[in-house]
């Protein structure tokens, strides 16, 4: 893997947003990479020429994908995010909500020697704190079915809350408090025709949206 600060870190976080919306099975294009890093159209082309400069992307009929040398570099910054993620939540009990936003800041800044030393004092975890797995560990990914599949009655145990919950405002709190966290186990109560789903988890009654409950991931 190239040494961490090889590249410009604007660099980093667009293969890295690039990356996870793959992850997502979103097909990419400039207009989801522009509202999932909140910046201008305009700038993200511009920065797509840079990518595609530097053979870090390559760009067909409008879809956008990394090259060997960008899969590479957002695997690098994917994983020192999601193991800093799980340092800061599990060693110095922050809050999902700003374990990620400070995450993303240390993802740029990680040496080697410091990755290893956090992979190792957190006994090399395969996931971050919401299930999303962590490049080059040993993860194995469970079946799982989002949780709007489910049948009012039907237990469960959260699997995972996908990268495209993280980066809606105020979910991961609101999940977080709810008790909606990776190894929780719970009991589908009612579904709404609108899509909400009710759900019993953890001494908690929550009601989850259409938008969440298609994305979040569980193990039934």
């Amino acid at each position: 893997m190239p040494a961490s600060g090889e590249h410009h870190p604007a660099f980093e976080e667009y293969c890295e947003c690039i990356y996870e919306l793959r992850e997502d099975d979103v097909d990419v294009i400039q207009a989801r990479i522009a509202d999932r890093l909140q910046v201008s159209r305009p700038a993200v082309s511009e920065m797509i020429r840079r990518l595609e400069a530097e053979q870090l992307i390559e760009v067909i009929g409008g879809k956008i994908s990394l090259t060997e040398g960008g899969i590479v570099l957002a695997e690098q910054v994917v994983r020192r995010h999601r193991l800093a993620e799980r340092f800061l939540t599990d060693m110095l009990g922050l809050a999902w909500a700003d374990a990620h936003h400070e995450a993303g800041k240390w993802e740029h800044i990680i040496s080697d020697a410091v990755e290893a030393a956090i992979d190792r004092v957190l006994g090399s975890p395969t996931t971050c704190p919401h299930g999303n797995p962590i490049p080059g560990s040993r993860y194995l990914a469970p079946a799982s079915t989002p949780l709007c599949d489910l049948l009012v009655g039907q237990r469960f145990t959260v699997n995972r809350i996908p990268e495209e919950l993280e980066f809606t405002p105020g979910l991961l709190d609101f999940l977080e408090a709810s008790s909606i966290q990776p190894g929780h186990t719970g009991v589908v109560t009612a579904a709404s025709p609108d899509g909400t789903i009710t759900v019993e988890i953890e001494g908690h009654h929550v009601g989850i949206g259409a938008f969440a409950s298609a994305r979040i991931l569980v193990m039934a």
